[in-house]
């Protein structure tokens, strides 16, 4: 989402998924550092005849008469059903980035190992959802993530009723619930559209995902003097973020980190906005920073003197923060390797 989406945002959905600005551009795989991979990938979905019914986060039963076949999806979600064996036709979210220098197109973090040149991109970015394009992929199923009840992740309010009525709906939730229950819900629906999500290769990310959670939890006991803030940059302001509802915080502090929690959120509980003047409120010896591609980078951040002042920044324990996580074993381990790295390696400095 562009940053002059911000305000709106704020104000219509309540949230910055997970609490910060919107993300910094990311240079690891779209649920932590690492390539998330660990050998082939996952068997494509099968086919299955007859009725289909799932019951998605929202309690709504949804049905079809066969299968869905032509999905189009939410950008982080469809590189979670990718993980699990399901493809999708179309996505819209942020897809795609531009190299403003070189005029070349990669792939947004969140689009994970999605080939971005083989699915059709219907939005880009916040407000766009391009209804002419997805008609003519002839949709059986949407999918998308809910950060607040009822409400569908990039699907533009004011033509919500418009779009959910040309095709089935599904939400997961990406908020409110611990990460590996809203993992288990992405292979739930995967399994529904006919993937086998217990080949060896997922069976291996779900261990891999396992053993790094222990991790975690090891480091945090040896550190738990060591606090941890979820932050992210704007230009005018410094967001301090609650650990308390999104799922990727919600899980470290199950596992024992110490994450700070701000005292003054905003109404719907996700954030603190900051000044620049006042983004020393909190002591913290780790910065985890969100990753998203339309908040400021560690680099750009440089030129705010409070930033560079905070005693993790001085001392280099800042790290990437994916604030919206792709819901797969595959990519979620990685971002709890980094954050037991991070922990085991970290110094008391605040």
């Amino acid at each position: 989402m562009p940053s002059t989406a911000r305000a709106t945002f704020l104000t219509r959905r309540g949230l910055l998924a997970a609490g910060g600005a919107l993300g910094l551009v990311a240079t690891l795989t779209a649920c932590g550092g690492g390539d998330g991979k660990a050998g082939d990938a996952p068997a494509k979905a099968a086919e299955k005849a007859g009725p289909w019914k799932f019951t998605d986060d929202r309690g709504t039963v949804v049905e079809a008469k066969t299968t869905p076949k032509n999905i189009v999806a939410f950008t982080g979600t469809a590189a979670a059903l990718k993980d699990f064996g399901v493809e999708v036709k179309g996505v819209f979210g942020p897809t795609t980035v531009k190299d403003p220098k070189t005029g070349a197109v990669t792939a947004d973090v969140q689009a994970g190992d999605l080939d971005i040149n083989k699915v059709e991109v219907i939005g880009n970015v916040w407000g766009e959802f391009k209804i002419e394009e997805y008609l003519k992929l002839q949709p059986e199923l949407l999918v998308t993530d809910m950060w607040e009840k009822n409400d569908l992740w990039y699907v533009p309010a004011e033509q919500k009723d418009k779009i959910t009525k040309i095709a089935p709906s599904v939400a997961l939730w990406a908020a409110d619930q611990s990460m590996p229950a809203v993992i288990q819900r992405h292979a739930d629906l995967a399994a529904s559209l006919g993937a086998d999500v217990n080949t060896p290769q997922i069976k291996a990310d779900k261990a891999r995902f396992e053993a790094a959670a222990e991790r975690v939890r090891k480091a945090a006991q040896s550190k738990k003097d060591i606090k941890v803030l979820i932050g992210s940059g704007a230009p005018d302001l410094f967001y301090a973020s609650t650990p308390a509802r999104p799922t990727d915080t919600l899980f470290f502090k199950e596992l024992g980190v110490n994450i700070v929690t701000p005292t003054k959120l905003d109404q719907a509980g996700w954030f603190e906005g900051l000044s620049w003047e006042n983004a020393d409120k909190y002591k913290a010896d780790i910065i985890m920073l969100d990753n998203r591609t339309s908040a400021l980078q560690p680099e750009a951040l440089k030129a705010k003197p409070t930033w560079a002042a905070l005693p993790a920044v001085k001392a280099g324990q800042v790290i990437p923060r994916v604030t919206e996580p792709i819901y797969s074993y595959a990519k979620c381990a990685p971002l709890l390797e980094d954050l037991a790295k991070a922990l085991e390696n970290a110094k008391k400095v605040s």
